[in-house]
């Protein structure tokens, strides 16, 4: 079953996954200026980034309301609902991000390990927008949920190098050091958030059928 069957004649329906939609389009152009702000060291894009977030806790209210209103099945509302909480967990831990980057100083040796992690991270939500058009349209998710999984399988591997070059950087102070430590984790993390937010796409499109 297309997932646009079910708002075939349902504006609260259409309206919701159009919303959805936009919230992972929002997203995506969130890692994009993250990425670009990374790779200038621009800290003004990074205050776009902390505000990307209040707009994506905007969008996720309002997917949240039309489900609450009624549209959907009720049987599809929990997987629906949870979705749209996982994608704005994305926003919450580029805004975090993007908080501890303002307050440190990346040191040089770490800069080029992060940048690929942001562009990894941008790729990787662009897929998720690809596979979220790709359930509405009822096609089939694995080889989307595959890419999904490969590019977090990427992050993993710059996640182990970054952990290594972190523990031989010289800290002048114990919080100077937790910030880097939480700035990459919350980097390598989006990614595994992404990946929920993926599976939850297959749940979803498996429950249609």
């Amino acid at each position: 079953m297309f997932l646009r069957n079910l708002f075939a004649h349902g504006n609260k329906e259409q309206e919701a996954v159009e919303r959805m939609e936009s919230q992972i389009t929002l997203l995506a152009k969130a890692c994009a200026t993250f990425m670009t702000a990374l790779e200038k060291g621009d800290r003004s894009l990074m205050w776009e980034v902390i505000d990307f977030e209040r707009r994506g806790d905007a969008i996720r209210r309002e997917i949240l309301n039309k489900i609450y209103e009624g549209a959907f099945l009720p049987y599809l509302r929990p997987d629906l609902c949870k979705f749209a909480e996982i994608v704005d967990d994305v926003f919450d831990l580029l805004e975090d991000a993007a908080y501890h980057f303002l307050e440190l100083d990346l040191p040089d040796q770490l800069k080029d390990d992060c940048s690929r992690v942001a562009f990894l991270n941008l790729r990787i939500c662009e897929m998720l927008l690809i596979t979220f058009r790709a359930m509405v349209q009822g096609r089939d998710l694995r080889e989307k949920t595959l890419a999904v999984r490969i590019y977090e399988k990427k992050v993993d591997d710059i996640k182990f190098d970054l952990i290594k070059e972190v523990r031989d950087i010289p800290i002048a102070s114990f919080w100077r050091g937790k910030t880097l430590s939480d700035f990459v984790n919350d980097i390598t993390r989006v990614s595994d958030i992404i990946e929920d937010a993926s599976d939850y796409l297959q749940i979803i499109g498996v429950s249609m059928r």
